[in-house]
């Protein structure tokens, strides 16, 4: 049952914003973004519901895989949802969501290496990888999903609509979206540890917020710069080191 309501969470999500596009009543772009900074977060919700099995982690991961199925379905033409293509796709092509499925089912390490830039199949990954590696007794796997959905998520959204000023060392940021960053990935950290301590998974200290707030400002300037690499895998991956380094884990 707290798998099935894993799945449904980001399915929701995705639901909500495949009727917006079809009303077009959200534009492309920014629908892309609400997914981007909700599924992930939604995801996190009904970890607390799990049993304290040691495989509990992995029928949570489960979601992502039944995830990168639908898209399969929708790429081989098993399942028909134009909006939903629209929402999750920048081309709306639904080769590339079959392509995302695909991708959503390999090994974490494919991620790396691959051509596949959609922010959609990165935060199902990264949520994975969090989900496994770290799961719900510890705030790395929290934190490193928040920083990723939120923060980089509003960066995009405030910085495209008002980032007017760039940033010397890198004119495809702003210095607004940089800001929206690191106060989003703030918030949403701060937010998620203050939700799994309440349920008792660890013990928090206003040391333990401060410290998550400097998570979120690395992640912040990693995001910030001029970097071959997709900022959706640096951001999680700086995350999770610098978390690794002031963290209890």
């Amino acid at each position: 049952m707290a798998a099935a309501l894993t799945l449904a969470g980001p399915l929701a999500v995705l639901q909500l914003f495949d009727e917006l596009a079809k009303q077009d009543l959200l534009e492309k772009m920014l629908s892309r973004k609400l997914v981007h900074i909700l599924a992930g977060l939604v995801f996190m919700l009904p970890w607390p519901l799990f049993s304290m099995s040691p495989y509990a982690k992995y029928m949570a991961a489960f979601a992502v895989a039944a995830n990168g199925l639908c898209m399969i379905g929708l790429g081989l033409g098993l399942l028909k949802n134009d909006a939903l293509v629209q929402v999750i796709s920048r081309e709306g092509d639904k080769r590339l969501a079959s392509n995302l499925g695909f991708f959503l089912l390999q090994p974490c390490w494919t991620m790396a290496s691959s051509s596949v830039g959609q922010s959609y199949v990165k935060l199902d990954m990264l949520s994975q990888l969090a989900t496994v590696s770290f799961w719900r007794n510890s705030l790395l796997g929290a934190v490193a999903v928040a920083n990723l959905c939120a923060g980089d998520g509003f960066a995009d959204i405030v910085g495209r609509n008002y980032g007017t000023e760039k940033l010397q060392y890198n004119h495809s940021k702003s210095y607004i979206g940089s800001l929206a960053f690191f106060a989003a990935a703030s918030i949403a950290s701060m937010r998620c540890t203050l939700y799994f301590a309440s349920f008792g998974y660890f013990e928090t200290t206003s040391q333990t917020y401060l410290t998550t707030i400097a998570v979120s400002l690395c992640a912040a300037i990693v995001e910030s710069l001029p970097l071959p690499i997709d900022d959706n895998l640096t951001v999680t991956f700086i995350a999770i080191a610098v978390g690794m380094l002031l963290l209890p884990y």
